[in-house]
């Protein structure tokens, strides 16, 4: 059931005519001449096609009405799909792919920390005080030098104090947080895990997306091999008594997002007043409009110790100044924060293009673009998710293997269409802003943000999903003068400040 085969089975076993189209329409409504689709007015991609339907974006609300949709989840039927055990044997855990040739690039960004008495940063690995065991996986893991957001950071949690660290998209900082808790973990003990009915664990970490909570979970895996100390992950999507059965067998750090986590603490199988270190990942997320209630509760259940007695982590790319304000209500007051480079800044070793593109003729330009291009990976967004399936299934028609991922698709279909993006097998992903953050996917070469999203915020992370790790990547928008005019300002900020050409026309438009 993936969407990299003939149209004819795209989306199969969905039901696309129940929710208002038929798949002959997407087949024989394509003419070459406007390739619109009957059933959308004025052929797709024309603005009217989307209004009125919500944009992709990971929402809140209460954890029983949340099993399906962009993450956390809109009600549906009873879910039963359980996700397929990781692998276990030694390589398959530390599995990573090569650094890029800019990755010590990364030491020429300038570093700043506020707050009182920051500890000393560190040069390299070496230089801290943490167990053998804990040296030798970060070394089998593939992290030869620490990156300017693992210098500074990794002290300052090791000093026990609180942290918001925004630093480029790609440049390690899930390593920055996992590697000293789990080295005070085991400087100070823990228990090893053994079945119980609740299970009391000793980190938390939270995360927008089901993809990326599980992305940390398997770099976890990697840090505690050979240790007690066992990570578990527990996301929507999946069956509930799956996750409980998961956390029952033994639970240190826990990755979650926000809806199963309170879910399971409701129903009692976690219990929160062990709780040393709360790390929220993609932080400006977590404390917005979608997340923020959730991360008031969690912090306000009786059990969960007041900010004075555990330590708050706080990660992102991007963190605006209002962010930044609601963060204090989460840490000590002596909190430090570190910014590597431009807060909000894009990764300079992707290569951004804009180009001005009207509504009516991004398809064409998109398959251009992809034709050019040839078989390189490449991560399309768009803005909703009906739009995401319609562009997959187009681009099948015009023989370039596409599949999609939004908060609409089931996590099974969402799992399959990753794997086979990951595997090359679908060399194009069409997403929504699901997608958007922390996803760490080999050789992503492109990025075309088909729409642009409604914040620079959100480009910035986007785009983010290439230029990882040292490696270059390219990044090309399309600026529609109708409904992109007010990214047009900060468009022009981010280009220049990541030492990119900023085309005379998009001056011209921000500034007019």
């Amino acid at each position: 059931n993936t969407q990299c085969q003939p149209v004819s089975s795209f989306g199969r076993g969905r039901n696309f005519a129940a929710r208002g189209f038929q798949e002959r329409n997407a087949v024989d409504g394509a003419s070459t001449q406007s390739r619109g689709f009957k059933g959308f007015r004025g052929g797709f991609g024309q603005g009217e096609s989307t209004k009125g339907e919500q944009r992709d974006i990971p929402q809140s609300g209460t954890p029983g009405s949340r099993e399906r949709g962009a993450l956390a989840d809109g009600a549906g039927p009873k879910v039963t799909y359980v996700p397929p055990p990781p692998p276990d044997d030694e390589q398959a855990i530390f599995a990573r792919y090569q650094t890029g040739m800019n990755f010590d690039k990364y030491d020429e960004n300038v570093v700043e920390v506020s707050g009182l008495d920051p500890p000393a940063a560190l040069m390299s690995f070496a230089d801290t005080n943490i167990c053998h065991t804990l040296t030798v996986n970060i070394a089998k893991a593939g992290y030869s030098k620490p990156t300017p957001v693992q210098k500074y950071s990794i002290p300052i949690i090791l000093a026990g104090r609180d942290l918001m660290a925004c630093a480029q998209t790609g440049s390690g900082k899930t390593a920055a947080f996992l590697v000293p808790v789990v080295a005070q973990m085991m400087r100070d003990g823990v228990t090893a895990s053994s079945f119980k009915e609740q299970q009391e664990p000793e980190c938390i970490i939270t995360a927008p997306t089901r993809e990326l909570v599980n992305q940390i979970f398997l770099e976890a895996r990697k840090f505690v091999y050979g240790t007690c100390i066992r990570p578990v992950v527990i996301y929507g999507g999946t069956q509930t008594d799956y996750s409980i059965r998961q956390v029952k067998l033994g639970c240190n750090i826990l990755c979650a997002t926000p809806g199963r986590l309170l879910d399971i603490i409701g129903r009692g199988k976690i219990g929160l007043r062990n709780v040393k270190y709360l790390v929220l990942d993609e932080a400006d997320r977590m404390l917005d409009m979608g997340f923020g209630a959730d991360m008031r509760k969690l912090v306000s259940f009786p059990d969960m110790p007041q900010k004075d007695k555990r330590q708050t982590l706080m990660f992102s790319a991007t963190f605006p100044e209002e962010v930044q304000r609601l963060a204090a209500e989460f840490l000590k007051t002596d909190f430090l924060f570190v910014v590597v480079g431009h807060v909000g800044g894009a990764c300079s070793d992707v290569q951004q293009n804009i180009l001005q593109v009207s509504q009516y003729f991004k398809r064409d330009k998109l398959i251009e673009i992809l034709h050019s291009i040839g078989n390189e990976r490449t991560l399309v967004f768009v803005d909703t998710k009906k739009k995401a399936d319609f562009i997959a299934c187009f681009l099948c028609q015009e023989n370039i293997p596409a599949t999609s991922i939004h908060g609409d698709r089931e996590q099974r279909e969402r799992e399959i269409a990753l794997r086979d993006f990951r595997s090359g097998k679908c060399p194009v992903l069409v997403a929504t802003s699901v997608a958007a953050r922390g996803l760490d996917i080999e050789s992503v070469q492109h990025v075309i943000n088909f729409d642009l999203p409604s914040t620079i915020e959100e480009y910035v992370h986007r785009i983010g999903r290439t230029g990882r790790c040292g490696n270059t990547g390219k990044a090309v928008g399309f600026f529609d003068n109708n409904s992109d005019g007010h990214l047009a300002q900060p468009l022009v900020k981010v280009l220049s400040d990541a030492q990119q050409e900023v085309p005379v026309w998009l001056t011209e438009v921000a500034f007019e």
